[in-house]
């Protein structure tokens, strides 16, 4: 086991823009540890730094063992055979070139006596339900989630001290995210997971929080880092409330102060000109006067500014996108309408279909329902039955009359060529003014500077919140939210907005989801399991 020791890193972007500065913190050999913060804010570049694939632009990082590190993306590994993307093919090879009898002492030094490689290799992969996949497969023909297993039975093969986890869960089913978390838990290795699974983030022992003012340490697991969020945000809140009024006060007593000296002046030039003073003293006497003001002047700008300045730090460490409210009205349709009927429905081609046995289930209005299964189960092509885009192959699906709003995880309902402000004018049906349209995007957290961005460019968070915005500017409330893995591409603020927009949400919710905790949040009731056919 092995410390990671980060020392005053900072990175700074080509455009000169600092990303982070002068981070410092340790893991401690054995620890397993969270660093959490909001998009944008550094977390995979900071874990890239940590991996050795990422040089800082100042400072250093100190570690023993070189750290085994699973990417949130795995395109660039395409190219590459399995073996070669989990760093045993010229060890294979070399094992091989022995076996066909050859003794070139190179080999037998690539080899380094681990006759198993290939034993060790294909247990691990069978571990994590890959039977399917050769050593000698192409990384480019695997989906995100067998990419992701095939790094993840790499910690068997590797055996490594010091891990690195880029959003691991995010291809992943129920059943291998249950194997992650318990590979953690059991596992003697030292453990930084940058990830939003809040199930995953509760496993860990400590929990670091990145953001603009550098590294906080929260010495407990997700959960306890949130209670000590709001206690800091309450603080900070009442801190605010104070400086309000510190600094209304201070601009009072300013104003009086100004108000007496003026007064005093006034009187001194009449007492002045009544005597007969000479001219030449009557103008040093101002001089003075004006000299006297000017310096009590000084004094109450620099206290009102210091004032000021604290309250402004105080707003901006306040500043949290999970704050944000949205609220729809409910569903016009009364609860317990029927909206959906399946009849030993199935889908597939020729005479293969896609469920060994055919499904048969209501769904009423009101209800929240799960559709769950491993990863090709059908869930996705279920979901296009129940909304009309796919016919069953087989039965019978009635469908009744219903609004519904389809969000995928990539929020695909927006227009990738139109600009932020342009999406909200696209939406906007009843003619709102051009204020009032502006006001609702700075609700939703779009400040005036990303009006003309263009919504290709907008992170998986920024995307589900101008969808929300849209929604609310057309006043159009569904009657089903149909939700198909919203939560993968979102921060764990973004997570926060999404589940208490549902939860709140008065209708119908059709979710495919393999986060837990999001379904119990957003009060998930039952669920067709694909994997077993069974309605539970």
């Amino acid at each position: 086991m092995s410390d990671i020791i980060v020392k005053q890193i900072t990175y700074i972007h080509q455009d000169r823009e600092p990303l982070f500065q002068n981070i410092s913190f340790t893991v401690d050999a054995g620890e397993k540890v969270a660093l959490v913060g909001n998009n944008g804010s550094g977390k995979s570049t900071l874990l890239k730094i940590i991996a050795g694939q990422l040089q800082p632009s100042g400072g250093e990082i100190v570690c023993d063992a070189a750290p085994y590190y699973i990417p949130q993306h795995l395109g660039q590994y395409d190219s590459l055979t399995v073996a070669g993307a989990l760093r045993v093919e010229r060890k294979i090879n070399a094992l091989h070139a022995i076996l066909r009898g050859e003794v070139d002492a190179e080999y037998f030094s690539e080899l380094d006596d681990d006759w198993q490689i290939e034993e060790k290799c294909r247990a691990a992969l069978d571990g994590w339900e890959l039977q399917h996949v050769e050593l000698t497969t192409c990384m480019a023909l695997l989906s995100g989630g067998e990419k992701t297993r095939v790094f993840l039975a790499g910690l068997d093969i590797h055996t490594p001290s010091v891990v690195l986890l880029d959003e691991p869960t995010n291809h992943l089913d129920h059943w291998s995210r249950e194997k992650l978390y318990e590979t953690i838990c059991r596992g003697n290795a030292t453990v930084l997971v940058v990830s939003h699974d809040r199930t995953l983030l509760n496993l860990l022992h400590q929990t670091l929080e990145l953001s603009g003012r550098g590294v906080t340490v929260y010495g407990g697991n997700y959960d306890f880092y949130q209670e000590r969020k709001e206690i800091n945000i309450h603080a900070l809140q009442e801190r605010v409330e104070d400086q309000q009024k510190e600094l209304r006060l201070a601009k009072k007593i300013a104003r009086e102060a100004a108000e007496r000296q003026q007064k005093r002046e006034a009187r001194g030039e009449k007492l002045s000109s009544r005597k007969g003073t000479p001219r030449i003293m009557m103008n040093t006497l101002k001089n003075r006067a004006e000299s006297s003001s000017s310096k009590l002047k000084d004094v109450h700008a620099e206290k009102i500014g210091s004032i000021a300045d604290s309250l402004s730090e105080s707003r901006a460490a306040l500043s949290e996108p999970g704050r944000m409210k949205v609220n729809f009205n409910p569903s016009v349709l009364h609860e317990g309408k029927i909206l959906l009927t399946a009849r030993d429905i199935n889908f597939g081609y020729s005479t293969e279909m896609l469920w060994a046995h055919p499904l048969h289930f209501q769904i009423k209005s009101g209800e929240r329902i799960a559709l769950s299964g491993r990863n090709g189960s059908g869930k996705t092509t279920l979901l296009r039955m129940l909304l009309g885009k796919l016919e069953p192959t087989r039965g019978e699906l009635i469908r009744a009359d219903f609004k519904y709003v389809y969000l995928d995880q990539e929020y695909s309902m927006l227009r990738d060529n139109l600009t932020v402000y342009g999406q909200a004018e696209y939406y906007n049906v009843n003619n709102l003014p051009e204020h009032e349209l502006k006001m609702r995007l700075n609700r939703f957290l779009f400040p005036a500077e990303v009006w003309d961005k263009p919504c290709e460019q907008l992170s998986g968070g920024e995307r589900m919140r101008l969808i929300f915005c849209c929604l609310m500017i057309s006043n159009n409330t569904p009657d089903v939210f149909v939700l198909d893995e919203p939560t993968n591409n979102l921060d764990i603020q973004n997570i926060e907005i999404m589940t208490s927009t549902i939860r709140d949400y008065r209708g119908t919710v059709i979710v495919v989801s393999h986060d837990r905790r999001f379904m119990e949040e957003i009060g998930v009731e039952r669920c067709i399991d694909l994997s077993s056919r069974d309605l539970c």
